[in-house]
């Protein structure tokens, strides 16, 4: 679930109807992650689809209930959350399903060569997280150092919104906090597979790269 509650505080929302009703929703453009999460929260609503500028198709789920939207506020999810983005309480053996969520919603990994100016280009890893909220982000950086990982630096563009990035030391971090878990939730770990692959393709490059020096 902390999965869950971090995909949330990404891309889900609280709407109210004018007849009341309270509605928590997700909206994203993978579909067979949305059906995972739906089974996670033992839900049975349909999965509405709409298309999007005429290229792709967006999915939502969205799941009328007064007393999860309470909670969600409780936990610091406000109706108008994007600025006022908090960290809510989360047990520290499951803090990283939580930053994975939001990776998978609000998150991006790259790698590719810098240095191409030069002799021998380097191959590096990149981890990037993005909020309006720079508070939010302030206190991901400091939570996530306190488990060790090192560096990172905050962006702030001039628009309305911050990147907290990671270079390849403190990137390879991340990849093993948030997907190399133990215990009996790791069969059942929510991700997005292709943002994994990116980490899982560097180490490949780099593992072969000290192979064929070696």
């Amino acid at each position: 679930m902390a999965y869950v509650l971090g995909f949330f505080a990404a891309d889900g929302y609280i709407t109210v109807n004018k007849r009341g009703g309270q509605f928590w929703c997700i909206q994203i453009t993978d579909k067979k992650l949305l059906e995972q999460i739906r089974a996670i929260i033992q839900a049975e609503h349909i999965i509405s689809e709409r298309k999007r500028d005429g290229t792709s198709i967006l999915y939502r789920l969205q799941i009328g209930s007064i007393e999860m939207c309470n909670d969600l506020r409780r936990l610091g999810f406000t109706q108008k959350k994007t600025k006022n983005l908090a960290i809510p309480l989360v047990p520290r053996k499951y803090f990283f399903d939580f930053v994975r969520g939001y990776f998978d919603g609000d998150g991006n990994v790259w790698s590719g060569l810098i240095h191409k100016d030069r002799k021998a280009p380097s191959l590096t890893l990149q981890v990037m997280f993005t909020s309006c909220s720079l508070e939010f982000l302030r206190h991901l950086h400091k939570v996530i150092g306190s488990f060790g990982v090192e560096g990172g630096s905050m962006y702030v563009s001039k628009g309305n919104y911050s990147r907290l990035q990671f270079s390849a030391r403190g990137a390879l971090k991340l990849y093993d906090l948030m997907y190399n878990q133990r215990g009996p939730s790791k069969g059942s770990m929510l991700f997005l597979e292709r943002k994994k692959k990116v980490f899982e393709k560097y180490g490949a490059l780099m593992n072969c790269g000290r192979s064929s020096t070696g």
